[in-house]
C-alpha cells in the first residue's frame, strides 16, 4: 500500500475515534441539557477555531471558486444541517433501535455515489467489507437500544421511517460534495470554514423560521461537555476532511462506521454505570465490525 493511502486510513480511525469521543460528550451533556443547545455549540465553536485559521494560514488567496464554495456550502447543508434534523426526528418518532441501523447505511449511500459521480472503484472484497461493517454496526445499535429497553410507539410508524431513510441519504450524500470541492484545488481548513458556516446559517434560520431558541443558558456542566464535543468534532472534521484528501471516498466513509465501537471502549473505562449490558451477541457483532474495517483497508 502506498503511503498516502495509509495515511488515509489512519486518518479515518482518527475520524472514527473522535466522532466516539463526541457522542459520549453529547450523551452526557445532554442527560438535562438541550440536543438544541448542543447542537449551537459545536457549530458555534467549529466556525470560531477553524475560520480564524483559515483566514491567516491561506489569505488571500484561499483557492476558492464558484464550484468549491457551491459543493461546500451543499456539503453543510447536507450532513450537518438535514442529516442531523433527520436523524434526531427520527429518533424521537420511532427510537434509536429502528433510527440508528438505517442511518449507519449512509456507508452504502457514499460508496454508490462515489463510484457513479466520483469514478471511484468499488471491488467485490471492499463491498463484501462495507456490508460487514453496516450489518454490524447495525446490529450493535439494535442490541444496544434493545438492552435499554427501548419501547418506541409504532403510531405512524411507517411514515415515520422516512426520516431515519433521509439521514442516510443526507449524511452519505455528503462525503461526495466534500471530495468534489477538495479535488477543486480548496484548502482543507477553506473548505470547511464553508462548510460550517453554511450549516449554521441554516441551523439558525430553520429555529427562526420554527418560533425555536438557538441556546437557553444552562448548567455549566452541561456546557463543559457541549465544549469537549464541539472540539472533539472540530477536530474530527479536519481528520476527515484530511482523510478524504488522500484516500478514496468508498474507503474512508466505511472506516469512520467504527466510531460506535469507540462508544462502547469508552464508555467501558469511564462510564461503567451507563454502559449498556455487554453480551456474546454484541461482541460478535464487533467482530464483524473489526473484519469489514479490515477488507476496506485491504482492497485499495
Amino acid at each position: 500500500m502506498e503511503l498516502v493511502y495509509i495515511g488515509g486510513i489512519a486518518l479515518s480511525g482518527l475520524t472514527a475515534l473522535l466522532w466516539a469521543v463526541h457522542n459520549v460528550a453529547i450523551r452526557l451533556g445532554t442527560v438535562r441539557g438541550s440536543v438544541t443547545d448542543a447542537i449551537t455549540v459545536v457549530m458555534v465553536t467549529n466556525l470560531a477555531v477553524i475560520g480564524p485559521i483559515a483566514v491567516l494560514l491561506h489569505y488571500p488567496t484561499f483557492g476558492l471558486s464558484p464550484l468549491a464554495v457551491a459543493v461546500f456550502a451543499a456539503a453543510g447543508l447536507s450532513g450537518l444541517m438535514l442529516g442531523r434534523i433527520c436523524l434526531f426526528r427520527g429518533i424521537r418518532a420511532v427510537g434509536a433501535s429502528r433510527t440508528t441501523p438505517v442511518v449507519s447505511a449512509s456507508a452504502l449511500v457514499s460508496a454508490v455515489l462515489a463510484v457513479r459521480f466520483l469514478g471511484e472503484t468499488l471491488t467485490p472484497r471492499h463491498g463484501i467489507g462495507i456490508v460487514l461493517i453496516v450489518a454490524g454496526i447495525a446490529t450493535i445499535s439494535w442490541l444496544t437500544a434493545a438492552d435499554a429497553a427501548e419501547k418506541p410507539s409504532l403510531r405512524e410508524a411507517w411514515t415515520a421511517m422516512l426520516l431515519p431513510l433521509g439521514a442516510a441519504l443526507f449524511i452519505g450524500i455528503e462525503p461526495i460534495f466534500v471530495r468534489i470541492g477538495l479535488d477543486s484545488g480548496t484548502p482543507v481548513l477553506v473548505g470547511l470554514t464553508i462548510m460550517t458556516a453554511a450549516a449554521l446559517l441554516s441551523h439558525t434560520a430553520y429555529h427562526r423560521l420554527t418560533g425555536g431558541r438557538l441556546y437557553r443558558p444552562g448548567r455549566q456542566a452541561d456546557l463543559r461537555w457541549y465544549v469537549v464535543a464541539a472540539l472533539a468534532s472540530t477536530f474530527g472534521l479536519t481528520a476527515y476532511f484530511l482523510a478524504l484528501q488522500l484516500a478514496p471516498v468508498v474507503v474512508v466513509i466505511p472506516i469512520i462506521q467504527l466510531s460506535p465501537l469507540g462508544v462502547i471502549a469508552i464508555s467501558a473505562a469511564f462510564l461503567p454505570r451507563e454502559l449498556e449490558r455487554v453480551t456474546w451477541k454484541l461482541a460478535a457483532a464487533a467482530t464483524i465490525v473489526v473484519v469489514g474495517a479490515i477488507l476496506v483497508s485491504l482492497s485499495g
